[in-house]
């Protein structure tokens, strides 16, 4: 089975080339990037789903044979070398001149982040440069590659990006582009059904190979409905320790991907916990300190202010800035408890309030600070990571 590209399969000339860093200096690009893929398209998407398998998530999809191979088919975009990446973006995107994104280094400890994911990753991204700028921090537009449920995956994104199998020899390199010709800091993918290493692997090594000293983030979701059989008829039912064990489910999922890969690599990939952070919140709304909200599941209770709000497991109204905050606790090994500014979050009819949005931020620092595999551990207490 292929744990990653096999890049020594091209010859060494080829390789080093795609270590040219004089594109980096020619090809700043000082625009936002930020590319949010429309709500509305994820939630037809998701509608489209739900009505096809009558309430029911599909969880197993066709994956390419060529995933057990050896090497990736030899036109894969990952084996060219970076003007020739370039070259197939600037084609692919019908843009001359502006398909390499470049930051300066930041001076305020702000980070550089590419990003796949999909619908359940963009609250988080949404509200994440909303949070770092309260915060005090100028962090540079994240170069995001996302899409709704499956073609947001670690591995959709991989194979769209270099043409090969369901995409062959139709790349679409946004990413791949970047990382080769500028600096990046940190990567942040979304979790998908049936994941494995490899999906993830092919991306560090993509990232190694263009000498990036980078930390990568991998969220593990939440718990969702489906993981019950049968579904509960009553919110009732959804206990605290109903969704502890869905949690765990889904650690059991996620957690040896991210062991498998500290130990290939060294300890540079992380857990996201906002699966964490959900099981939290349900703790909260239980004992009362969730002022606003109504129920735990609109699938269930009917309730519009609910932590969820559909089968799939979408995240309820208002809820966006809690994934933003695990997010920002994450990346930064800092409490949005900390942040003294005023935060422009989008809120209707005053909801969530300030005090729901206080509450948001302490079940982040606790998910984060009570999760190992963050890499956050705050032991004196301050709101600040021991090694920040």
């Amino acid at each position: 089975m292929m744990s990653s590209p096999q890049f020594a399969k091209r010859s060494l000339p080829t390789l080093f080339s795609v270590l040219c860093r004089s594109l980096c200096c020619i090809c700043l690009s000082l625009t936002s990037v930020i590319v949010f893929a429309q709500s509305a398209t994820l939630e037809a998407e998701s509608t489209r789903a739900g009505s096809r398998l009558r309430g029911a998530v599909k969880t197993n999809f066709f994956v390419d044979p060529g995933w057990q191979s050896e090497a990736f088919p030899q036109h894969a975009v990952c084996y060219c070398s970076a003007d020739e990446m370039v070259e197939i973006y600037e084609k692919s995107s019908k843009r001359k001149g502006d398909v390499i994104t470049s930051y300066e280094e930041p001076t305020d400890g702000s980070l550089r982040i590419v990003g796949t994911g999909h619908s359940f990753m963009m609250p988080g991204y949404s509200t994440l440069p909303l949070i770092t700028r309260a915060a005090g921090l100028q962090q540079p537009a994240p170069v995001l590659h996302v899409g709704g449920g499956i073609t947001g995956s670690s591995r959709y994104k991989w194979e769209e990006e270099n043409g090969i199998f369901g995409f062959d020899k139709k790349p679409v390199p946004k990413l791949l582009c970047s990382i080769a010709c500028a600096k990046w800091d940190a990567m942040m993918w979304g979790p998908y059904y049936n994941d494995r290493t490899e999906y993830y692997a092919c991306w560090i090594d993509f990232c190694r190979k263009h000498q990036q000293d980078m930390k990568f983030y991998l969220s593990d979701a939440w718990p969702q409905l489906d993981q019950l059989n049968p579904v509960p008829k009553s919110e009732d039912e959804l206990t605290d320790e109903v969704i502890a064990r869905m949690h765990d489910e889904k650690r059991a999922t996620y957690g040896p991907i991210i062991r498998e890969l500290n130990a290939k690599y060294g300890d540079c990939v992380f857990v996201l916990p906002t699966s964490r952070a959900m099981v939290i919140a349900v703790e909260y709304y239980h004992r009362g300190e969730l002022p606003g909200v109504q129920g735990l599941h609109k699938a269930i209770g009917g309730k519009d202010r609910s932590l969820w709000r559909d089968r799939l497991g979408h995240l309820g109204p208002g809820l966006e800035s809690l994934e933003g905050y695990v997010f920002y606790a994450t990346l930064y090994g800092r409490s949005p408890e900390l942040i003294e500014n005023e935060i422009p979050l989008p809120r209707k009819n005053g909801y969530p309030s300030e005090d729901l949005d206080r509450a948001f931020r302490k079940i982040a620092w606790e998910a984060v600070t009570s999760d190992p595999m963050s890499g956050v551990v705050d032991e004196d207490k301050n709101g600040i990571a021991d090694d920040r």
